[in-house]
């Protein structure tokens, strides 16, 4: 069975702060998502957890 895509966790807004944090914002405004790497869609995501972990400890 296929894995099932569970559409847009994450806010456009979110990404795009990510994307410039990340030091790829320039290549999303050229290319649109689609144009940014493999590792840097990796890097993003690595980013994002780390950012929801660091919330949900403070929350705690």
């Amino acid at each position: 069975m296929g894995r099932r895509r569970r559409g847009n966790v994450m806010s456009e807004q979110f990404k795009y702060e990510l994307a410039k944090d990340l030091g790829f914002y320039e290549t999303v405004q050229r290319e649109g998502w689609g144009g940014i790497k493999t590792k840097d869609a990796g890097n993003m995501v690595k980013r994002a957890i780390q950012i929801a972990e660091q919330v949900s400890n403070k929350q705690s």
